[in-house]
């Protein structure tokens, strides 16, 4: 059973997810305020964080940038219908995923399994062309960035610097296709777990994170009306 934590003040809707979740094989602790959620997703082992915008103690916003300076847990934000600055400001601190309240079971499902899936961890397992693909280049350079595809980290010039998972999944698919357009459909569908007619900016976020996180080392070119194009900066001059 995957073990879930949920950081949210409504005890109601902890005790409906738990009892959904747990059909689903999926366990879930609670946590009512955003202290006593940050305290257990440190000293836990959760695979995944549900953490909600609005807390009694805090913001999601401050616990998300506490957790992220210790963790790379997956985290999916809770946010308000409408709230769309909300979803930017948690995708560009180090959110994976957002789901907007009210909201069906069966779409925080959805997102969870899509999450889990991307990170690694989900209950399908991995595709063996996927596992296959990795075995046989479990490393990918380019210039002086080096992705390690089985740890799912990226260092640069030797340094560490983090990625989220969706941030990982986006850069492995266009280091994997260096040189040439990856298709913004495809980038959404297997990296986001999307269709490609869902918020556009959720793309455009996670682009943008990585572009400074790769800084001048490598650059991400928008291909305007298709996708993405991975370049090292000397490249471009040629």
């Amino acid at each position: 059973m995957k073990d879930l934590l949920l950081i949210d003040d409504d005890p109601e809707l902890a005790e409906m997810l738990k009892s959904y979740l747990g059909g689903e094989g999926l366990g879930l602790d609670a946590a009512v305020s955003g202290s006593v959620g940050l305290e257990m997703a440190r000293a836990g082992d959760y695979e995944l964080v549900i953490l909600d915008v609005m807390l009694p103690d805090t913001s999601g916003f401050n616990v998300l940038t506490k957790l992220r300076a210790v963790s790379g847990v997956p985290v999916i934000m809770l946010t308000g219908r409408g709230e769309e600055i909300d979803r930017v400001v948690g995708l560009e601190m180090g959110a994976d995923d957002y789901v907007s309240k009210p909201f069906q079971l069966r779409e925080l499902l959805a997102r969870i399994r899509a999450v889990l899936r991307r990170y690694g961890n989900g209950q399908e397992g991995e595709d063996e062309a996927g596992a296959a693909a990795v075995k046989a280049k479990p490393g990918i350079e380019i210039g002086e960035v080096h992705l390690n595809r089985n740890a799912r980290n990226m260092t640069v010039g030797g340094s560490p610097v983090h990625l989220t998972s969706t941030e990982f999944d986006i850069l492995e698919m266009l280091a994997l296709n260096m040189g040439s357009v990856v298709e913004r459909a495809n980038l959404m569908e297997k990296a986001l777990g999307r269709s490609e007619d869902f918020d556009d900016y959720v793309l455009n976020v996670h682009m943008s994170n990585l572009r400074k996180k790769l800084d001048r080392h490598v650059s991400i070119k928008t291909i305007r009306g298709r996708g993405y194009l991975l370049a090292v900066p000397q490249e471009e001059a040629v």
